[in-house]
């Protein structure tokens, strides 16, 4: 065995083509994340990603974090803290879209704000806010004071 191989990572993030947009409320980043859902899909599967944010609010990026079935999607939280590091964000707002078009937040919506929280603060990220989207409103976890 040669031990002095090892593979190289190379990991890239460009500001080319960003808007220059700062969301200031919890209906700001609703619009954000709905422009970057499928009008057609949001009433079908469930998706779930992440915006992250300078120190100002200014969108510096986001990225979709998972798609899966009807009722669930798995969101792996290493996944949403190396968009985070990748980009040098300062805060990450998560979003997921549910195709119920039930806005009440599940328990693993709940648990998984919470790891997320929890890895965050590890790694001196804030989590401003986690939305919840249907085809027609939103459900801010911020807003209804479960942040």
């Amino acid at each position: 065995m040669n031990y002095n191989i090892v593979n190289e990572i190379k990991l890239s993030y460009s500001r080319k083509g960003n808007a220059d947009k700062t969301v200031m409320s919890s209906y700001d980043v609703s619009e954000v994340f709905r422009a970057h859902f499928d009008a057609e899909q949001i009433d079908y599967k469930e998706s779930f990603y992440a915006l992250y944010l300078d120190q100002k609010n200014k969108v510096l990026g986001i990225k979709k974090i998972s798609e899966c079935g009807i009722s669930s999607t798995l969101v792996d939280v290493r996944i949403v803290m190396q968009g985070a590091l990748l980009c040098n964000a300062s805060a990450i707002i998560v979003c997921h879209n549910h195709p119920s078009g039930n806005l009440k937040p599940s328990r693993e919506d709940i648990k998984i704000t919470e790891k997320i929280k929890e890895a965050a603060k590890f790694l001196d990220f804030s989590v401003l806010d986690h939305i919840i989207l249907t085809s027609e409103h939103y459900y801010s976890f911020l807003d209804e004071g479960h942040l």
